[in-house]
């Protein structure tokens, strides 16, 4: 029982506690799609995903640990997903465009 009680005690801080985008990499805050992709990245660390691919889909809905290069690293403690950005954020005309995992996402309108 106590463990139960430090778990739920506990559980806000582990969940909750993106590292907040930093000013260098704001371009990459936002609601970025493409047909079978989406991923939503705020300023204050949290990201959603998901996408289809092959027949399944994939989801992670986790705090952002940060940055390495242009990539970017989600999850909670030893248990992590690095998204391969090959294109960071980008201006293509009057849109925004960023290549992540092998796909160009465009940003919606802010």
């Amino acid at each position: 029982m106590k463990n139960i009680v430090t778990f739920v005690l506990l559980a806000p801080l582990l969940f909750g506690c993106g590292t907040p985008v930093p000013p260098e990499k704001s371009a990459y805050v936002g609601e970025w799609q493409e047909r079978t992709m989406y991923l939503l990245i705020t300023q204050d660390g949290s990201v959603r995903y998901r996408r289809l691919k092959g027949g399944a889909n994939t989801s992670i809905e986790g705090p952002l640990k940060g940055f390495e290069g242009d990539d970017f690293v989600v999850g909670i403690g030893p248990i992590s997903t690095t998204f391969d950005v090959s294109q960071r954020p980008y201006q293509d005309g009057e849109s925004w465009k960023m290549v992540v995992d092998g796909v160009e996402l465009t940003r919606s309108a802010q």
